[in-house]
């Protein structure tokens, strides 16, 4: 699977952007702010429908214009399909093959991309929510039943809150409506943290082995899935939503008192231990780094056992935070076999094959320029 086109209308500092790649590196070139993260935004958006910058649809959209594009041809299977997203004040819109697909799970999924960069390392190091919301993505571009399910607990999970403000102010006292809620809640809760389990218990598989191969055998790498109920991956979905309602009924009192719903998968966590110890507590900053790239290759890996095709691997200014070691076993891997995008404002220093033999293109002000015609 690559992007082979792309094209960008009124997106953040692109105007209007037409670009065409090869299945292999492209190296994107610039100084700062000249729009190079803004164009590996884009690939990501065009794939997830979402920014993983902001929260705020309203910043892909250039300022004064009603709407931002983002369109692209991929290439999978010997199959060439367009794909369209568009953003306005309204909301989104996304095409898959000129149809407008009636929910956004529904398009997720069908251009696979991963995504290193800087702030990837927050995945390692960073807090709670970030590990989740990995989880949440990765797992969503591979099933799209899990976007939905996921989708679905958080709009009970607002109205359960709602309530419970409600109850904490005095302004309803009604038990039965927020049980009903519970009950609501438990059954998604119980499939997503099933799913969760069986997602992380494949990227440990993948990650353990490229963690080894970085460290030169002398690293082990587990990953563990910390939920905030008492269940393990063992437990059958009967058990887990006895639990999960025996937990919500011992807490009901403390969760009316505070107004917020205190356990689920929105409290959950990831936990990366190597040689046995926390990396996120008693890690160096170079094992930090190494498991977050070994999780970012085993993504790789674990969509293409999923989808059957590699996905597109999205490289955003990360190189230049690697040493020289993890620069060279991240190249060699993804060398042939990977469509890879890398943002960098220069490749000196960075002596590898993989960089030697790829497209490279300029960026400047908001204009994609490549080599052969600079």
């Amino acid at each position: 699977m690559y992007i082979k086109e792309l094209e960008l209308t009124n997106y953040r500092n692109y105007d209007r952007l037409s670009a065409s790649f090869q299945n292999k590196v492209n190296v994107i070139l610039g100084e700062n702010a000249q729009g190079k993260t803004n164009m590996m935004e884009a690939i990501y958006c065009l794939s997830m429908a979402k920014s993983h910058r902001t929260t705020n649809d309203k910043e892909l959209i250039q300022w004064d214009k009603e709407y931002a594009k983002i369109e692209g041809r991929i290439e999978k299977r010997n199959n060439s399909i367009p794909l369209e997203l568009t953003i306005s004040k309204k909301g989104k819109k996304a095409k898959y093959n000129h149809l407008e697909q009636p929910r956004l799970s529904q398009y997720v999924g069908n251009f696979n991309i991963v995504m290193f960069a800087p702030e990837d390392l927050n995945i390692v190091k960073g807090s709670p929510s970030i590990r989740r919301r990995f989880i949440d993505m990765e797992i969503g571009q591979v099933s799209p039943i899990y976007l939905h399910e996921i989708s679905q607990y958080n709009k009970i999970l607002q109205q359960r809150n709602r309530y419970l403000k409600l109850m904490q102010s005095k302004q309803s006292k009604d038990e039965t409506i927020l049980d009903v809620y519970t009950e609501q809640l438990v059954q998604l809760a119980v499939k997503i943290i099933q799913k969760r389990y069986e997602f992380i218990h494949q990227l440990e598989n993948w990650a353990m082995e490229i963690h080894e191969n970085i460290s030169r055998g002398l690293e082990k790498l587990a990953i563990y899935y910390k939920p905030s109920v008492n269940v393990s991956e063992d437990d059958d979905l009967s058990k887990m939503v006895n639990v999960y309602l025996d937990t919500y009924q011992k807490v009901k009192e403390k969760e009316m008192i505070r107004g917020v719903t205190l356990f689920g998968p929105q409290r959950d966590d990831l936990h990366f231990f190597v040689n046995n110890r926390d990396v996120q507590t008693y890690g160096s900053q170079g094992q930090q780094r190494t498991t977050a790239l070994s999780v970012k290759l085993a993504e790789i890996e674990l969509i293409h056992k999923e989808v059957n095709e590699y996905p597109v691997l999205l490289l955003d200014d990360v190189l230049s935070e690697l040493d020289d070691y993890r620069q060279s076993h991240l190249l060699s891997t993804i060398q042939g076999k990977v469509q890879t995008f890398v943002t960098t404002t220069s490749v000196e220093g960075i002596d590898h094959q993989t960089l030697r033999e790829a497209e490279t293109f300029h960026v400047v002000n908001g204009k994609l320029i490549t080599s052969e015609s600079n």
